[in-house]
């Protein structure tokens, strides 16, 4: 006789509906999994069987084959052990009945007890989408299952208590209120806040700007100028998640296996520093099996490339593609994923190879050679994707020592932004965005429209400049922002006049 299970398979962050099926033939004893399954799958039949026989169940004494359908679907991961094990204890007479509407996620100890796996809410969002209503799961899963609403999740610790729930121990079902666990972990608190940054007014308008837009910046100046501080500060004035944003991030790092126990839900934007030594395959992800890289996992949030320039000239053109379409597209042999990839893009830089090319007090004694060569590592088109390029000045001695002004904190700032994105938020809720970084060209027609006085100023500027079409476009998005920031309804001249400055401040 032929037992079934339902399971899932992950694709990405997505996934499919899996249909395990189980016949015992009698034959020399043994176990075998077919349907394209990865060695971690292949090597379910050793922990299924330990995990039967130690938990007081009998395991066939025939041959067992195991089928995973669709066979033409890659499987992988340790999630496919549960269900397998409920198919080949419906062969040995246990009562769970056959429910084509409950599905069963778990890897298997040898003793039976459930342990966690990774990537649970996308598994369970793909079972409820197909039309499944009840998912079983590892005890330490359950509240992160239950994110998704509309399904009722059950977390076990242990396979028996599975077999239980059919008989006389119904397992109590997991509820999650999004709602309540919002409103308790609402407050953050950051290390690093403006209040603590001396001078650099400009840049950090910049950053501000960046943050209320969702747009790219990269900070060039002297050594010891500030630029990292003040990206490290940049958290600190970035609005909370939307419940649509917070899901997504969830499933990205969930099934990047970074998602913290104590914490089911993300509900802190990502902020990911990453060194200059990162491979091409570490910052858009890949592999065998292709994993989310570092622009993933910066997904509505910042990725900060400290010393940009020292980065392989290799691994920063790879950001070219993400930085324009907001995803990215991994291509295998067999598999092609793709990873979101809405990050805001946050460098910083020396001018030259000793840093003090422009520096007020110290003499630069880098050759032209050499500052052309470091520069070079930033290709035009990248830098053209970059929304805003600001110089970040030595601090006056005046400055550095001033103790009586205190400069503006995180938490006004951070007001101010939340205040521009409810504006985008309310303009873009049928577009399907976010933020201004992410009008299409169609979309800045619309929502960027100018006055004759700021279309003739435009034209103008863009002769001057040389604007690419790109830049233009980045332009108009910077000066609705700035109109954002404002309360401006409409973009005005000392909208784009700010705008421009931004992005033709040159390195």
């Amino acid at each position: 006789m032929v037992t079934k299970a339902i399971t899932s398979a992950a694709i990405g962050i997505n996934s499919c509906v899996i249909e395990v099926e189980t016949d015992v033939t009698n034959s020399l004893p043994g176990m075998s999994i077919v349907g394209l399954p990865d060695n971690a799958v292949s090597e379910a039949k050793e922990r299924v069987r330990s995990a039967i026989k130690n938990s007081g169940y009998t395991f066939p004494t025939g041959k067992v084959i195991v089928n995973l359908a669709p066979a033409d679907i890659r499987k992988e991961g340790t999630n496919f052990d549960l269900p397998i094990a409920v198919c080949i204890l419906k062969e040995e007479g246990i009562d769970i009945p056959d429910d084509t509407k409950t599905a069963f996620l778990g890897e298997l100890s040898l003793d039976g007890s459930l342990r966690k796996i990774n990537g649970i809410i996308s598994l369970v969002s793909g079972l409820k989408e197909s039309g499944i209503n009840t998912v079983f799961v590892p005890y330490d899963n359950a509240k992160e299952a239950a994110l998704v609403q509309g399904i009722k999740v059950f977390g076990a610790k242990h396979l028996g208590e599975i077999v239980a729930h059919y008989t006389d121990s119904p397992i109590k079902e997991t509820a999650f209120d999004i709602d309540k666990y919002f409103e308790e972990h609402s407050e953050e608190v950051f290390i690093y806040d403006f209040k603590d940054v001396k001078g650099q007014n400009k840049a950090k308008k910049a950053l501000e700007i960046a943050a209320a837009g969702g747009h790219n910046l990269l900070m060039t100046g002297s050594p010891g100028s500030g630029k990292t501080l003040m990206a490290k500060c940049l958290p600190s004035i970035l609005p909370p998640l939307e419940l649509k944003e917070a899901i997504e991030l969830t499933k990205i790092y969930s099934i990047s296996g970074l998602l913290n126990p104590e914490e089911p839900l993300m509900i802190k934007r990502p902020y990911r520093a990453v060194h200059h030594t990162a491979s091409p395959y570490g910052i858009i992800g890949g592999g065998t099996n292709p994993k989310p890289g570092e622009i993933t996992l910066a997904h509505r949030g910042v990725l900060f490339l400290d010393e940009m320039a020292e980065f392989p000239r290799q691994v920063l053109e790879v950001l070219r593609q993400p930085l324009e379409d907001g995803e990215i597209v991994i291509s295998r042999a067999k598999i092609s994923i793709k990873y979101p990839a809405k990050f805001m893009l946050i460098g910083a830089m020396n001018p030259c190879p000793c840093g003090f090319l422009g520096d007020r007090e110290k003499e630069c004694s880098c050759s032209d050679f050499q500052i052309q060569k470091y520069r070079s590592r930033l290709s035009g088109p990248l830098l053209d994707r970059i929304d805003m390029i600001i110089n970040v000045p030595r601090l006056t001695t005046e400055e550095l020592i001033n103790t009586k002004t205190e400069a503006e904190p995180s938490s006004v700032i951070r007001k101010r932004v939340i205040n521009a994105r409810k504006i985008q938020s309310e303009r873009y809720k049928t577009e399907g965005i976010f933020t201004n970084s992410e009008l299409s060209a169609q979309q800045i027609k619309k929502y960027c429209a100018l006055d004759k006085t700021s279309a003739d100023f435009m034209k103008q500027a863009a002769q001057k400049y040389l604007l690419s079409g790109r830049k233009y476009n980045r332009v108009l998005k910077i000066a609705r922002t700035i109109a954002d920031l404002e309360n401006s309804n409409n973009i005005e001249l000392k909208h784009l006049t700010t705008a421009l400055q931004y992005k033709v401040d040159m390195i």
